[in-house]
């Protein structure tokens, strides 16, 4: 999906259904939000959590969809926004002692990345 504005154009890219939870997710957006894309990618690879995987496909298919659909330069690019929501909940049972049944509820999440092109230098200036 893409979405157009009158200065700025920003490119969306969802993955849905993604093992883990939204909270956890979102411990990571939150550090990357605001970022350039290169800098972006060189955090998501040194993290030490497991949602970095996910986000970082969902992030490169943003990019992705700024370069081919809007024909944007990727080394210009901003993550604008990204956030995670509560998807269905999986729900097992383990079993335990004496016949009982505990449950065990396996989250997922839909992460949401939108990114656009940074404001130049010489289009500021040029403004003021």
């Amino acid at each position: 999906m893409k979405k157009t504005t009158e200065m700025t154009k920003t490119a969306i890219a969802h993955g849905k259904y993604i093992r883990g939870s939204a909270s956890k997710v979102r411990r990571v957006l939150d550090q990357i939000r605001g970022r350039s894309y290169r800098e972006a990618l060189i955090m998501l690879e040194f993290m030490p959590y497991r949602s970095t995987d996910p986000i970082t496909k969902v992030l490169r298919s943003a990019v992705a969809n700024a370069e081919h659909n809007l024909g944007m330069e990727p080394s210009s690019l901003v993550i604008s926004s990204a956030s995670a929501d509560n998807g269905p909940v999986m729900k097992r049972f383990r079993p335990r002692a004496q016949g009982r049944a505990f449950s065990i509820k396996k989250q997922t999440c839909h992460i949401s990345i939108s990114v656009e092109s940074a404001p130049n230098q010489t289009n500021t200036e040029a403004q003021n």
